[in-house]
């Protein structure tokens, strides 16, 4: 009898469903909560045909993780090549698994993934490189991301343009958590777990919450160091590039919200937490 009753009770929790976050892909719930490459494209020309008044063509994200926005940018146009360099090799085989093979044969051929740091790749020459998802903050001294730049610099054709996203305000530099719903399944976590005022080092991490009460801790791990909007614009300068232009999101007059679009600006007011793209240009 015992042995039976003990039978039944392994085969009962062999059945049991696994949770939400048991069986989320966290390389889809990343994608889906931070990543907007149909936003980010046209960004990108925009601000390209501002210095150069034609489209760009080709383009290099570093730091690509999936390369979501490289697959994205060759289906934009026909004409689109992109190249996606990362050092990581896990999320690498997730893009050319879930972004690239799906795409039409011309389109992926225009794409090329390539394991390795950003440093060090060469290819082609390309109208822009990205650093988005704020990347380049794995660079924790001024040499370290002065030679970072430097490189990009080499990436770029006689006309082109670096880009990179950066956040800041009195809000980036403190320990918090902020919780974002995106979809009927999830809820997306910001943690600032840490932040040291005097080098700014800060340690932050991505968490998934579930509807069903399961959770994904700690799925993203960032040690980085907040780097300033005018310490950016100053190695920008010191690598090489002939100058640099803060693109600002507008303010919808209503909500006294973000608008989604971003232009040039040489002051902006007082803001406790935001996000902006530094475009600088070599020529």
């Amino acid at each position: 009898m015992g042995g039976n009753k003990r039978g039944k009770s392994k085969q009962k929790k062999h059945k049991r469903r696994r949770t939400l976050a048991k069986r989320a892909d966290k390389y889809e719930l990343y994608e889906k909560s931070v990543q907007e490459p149909d936003a980010d494209i046209p960004l990108i020309q925009k601000a390209f045909r501002t210095e150069f008044g034609r489209p760009a063509r080709r383009l290099r994200e570093d730091f690509c993780g999936t390369a979501l926005l490289a697959c994205r940018w060759v289906t934009s146009h026909r004409e689109n090549r992109a190249w996606g360099i990362d050092l990581d090799p896990e999320p690498l085989a997730w893009g050319r698994e879930h972004n690239l093979a799906p795409l039409e044969p011309d389109q992926a051929a225009r794409v090329k993934l390539i394991e390795g740091d950003v440093r060090d790749i060469g290819h082609e020459k390309v109208d822009v490189t990205v650093a988005f998802n704020f990347s380049y903050f794995l660079f924790l001294d001024r040499p370290a991301l002065r030679d970072y730049f430097e490189r990009a610099y080499s990436s770029l054709d006689g006309e082109g343009l670096l880009i990179l996203d950066v956040y800041g305000g009195a809000d980036a530099q403190r320990t918090c958590e902020e919780s974002r719903e995106v979809d009927d399944d999830f809820d997306y976590v910001w943690d600032q777990d840490r932040f040291d005022p005097i080098n700014h080092r800060a340690t932050n991490f991505i968490h998934f919450l579930f509807r069903d009460g399961s959770e994904m801790r700690k799925a993203f791990r960032y040690d980085w160091r907040l780097w300033t909007i005018p310490e950016l614009r100053e190695l920008l300068a010191e690598a090489g590039f002939s100058h640099s232009k803060v693109y600002w999101e507008g303010t919808d007059r209503k909500t006294g919200e973000g608008n989604d679009i971003f232009s040039p600006r040489e002051s902006a007011p007082d803001d406790p937490a935001w996000i902006t793209y530094i475009v600088a240009t070599r020529r």
